[in-house]
C-alpha cells in the first residue's frame, strides 16, 4: 500500500479526500430525525418560520410540515410551537434539546471517523466542517 507521505504529492491543491457523514435515526416506517430536521428546525429557530425555513431548504411547505410532523408523531410531543405576539412558530424545548444533543453527536461521530481515516487511509482526509449544519443537503 502506498504511504500517507509518497500519496499526498500526486494530490493537486483542492483534490484532497473530505469526509462526509450522514447519520440518521429510522423506524420501520421510515426516516425518524437526522440532518435534514436538524437543519431546518435550525432554520425556523432564525427565522422564525416554517415557510421560509423550507424556501431556504429549497423544499416545498407541505414536505417540511410533513416532516416535522412525522417526527412529532413518532415522538409524542410536538417540536413546533405558535410563536407568541406573531405569526410564525418557536422550538418547543424539546426541539431545542434534539438539535442540540443529535449535533453533538453528530460531531463526535465525524471526529472519529475522520480520526480512524486518518489512520488506515493513505490519504490526507479533511473535514466537511460544522457537520453540514445549516444550509447542507437535507434529507
Amino acid at each position: 500500500m502506498t504511504t500517507r507521505a509518497e500519496n499526498t504529492h500526486d494530490q493537486r491543491e483542492g483534490d484532497e479526500p473530505t469526509l462526509r457523514v450522514h447519520l440518521w435515526l429510522e423506524t420501520g416506517e421510515g426516516m425518524f430525525f437526522g440532518l435534514g430536521r436538524v437543519q431546518l428546525l435550525q432554520l425556523v429557530d432564525k427565522l422564525g418560520s416554517l415557510n421560509q425555513a423550507a424556501k431556504a431548504l429549497g423544499m416545498s411547505y407541505r414536505a417540511a410540515w410533513g416532516r416535522i410532523k412525522r417526527t412529532e408523531e413518532l415522538l409524542g410531543e410536538p417540536l413546533l410551537t405558535q410563536a407568541r405576539g406573531r405569526k410564525g412558530y418557536e422550538l418547543t424545548q424539546l426541539a431545542r434539546e434534539l438539535v442540540s444533543q443529535f449535533t453533538a453527536w453528530h460531531e463526535e461521530v465525524e471526529a472519529f471517523a475522520l480520526r480512524r481515516a486518518a489512520e488506515r487511509l493513505p490519504w490526507d482526509i479533511r473535514s466537511f466542517g460544522n457537520s453540514g449544519l445549516p444550509g447542507g443537503p437535507a434529507e
